[in-house]
C-alpha cells in the first residue's frame, strides 16, 4: 500500500495538526499517511487529536530536528 506524505516542516502551530487533518479527510480508510513536522507542538496535538478520532497511530519517531507520525487513515468521522 502506497503511502501519502504530507510535509509539514517549518509550519508553526496549528497548522501541523490542521493539515493532518485536511489530508487524513482525502484519503480512504485503511490508507497510510506520513506526515513530518518540526513544531514541538506537533508531538502533543497529533498524538492527542488521533486518540479522540477513528485514526490509528501506526507509528511516532522523533529526533532532535523533527518528529514523524505514521497514521492509517480510519473509518469516516461524523462530522
Amino acid at each position: 500500500m502506497d503511502t501519502t506524505f504530507l510535509d509539514a516542516r517549518g509550519l508553526n502551530c496549528p497548522l501541523p495538526l490542521l493539515k493532518t487533518r485536511q489530508m487524513l479527510r482525502r484519503l480512504t480508510p485503511g490508507a497510510l499517511l506520513e506526515v513530518a513536522a518540526t513544531d514541538a507542538g506537533s508531538a502533543r496535538d497529533i498524538p492527542d487529536y488521533l486518540r479522540q478520532s477513528p485514526h490509528e497511530l501506526v507509528r511516532r519517531d522523533e529526533n532532535e530536528r523533527e518528529f514523524r507520525f505514521l497514521i492509517r487513515r480510519g473509518e469516516e468521522e461524523s462530522n
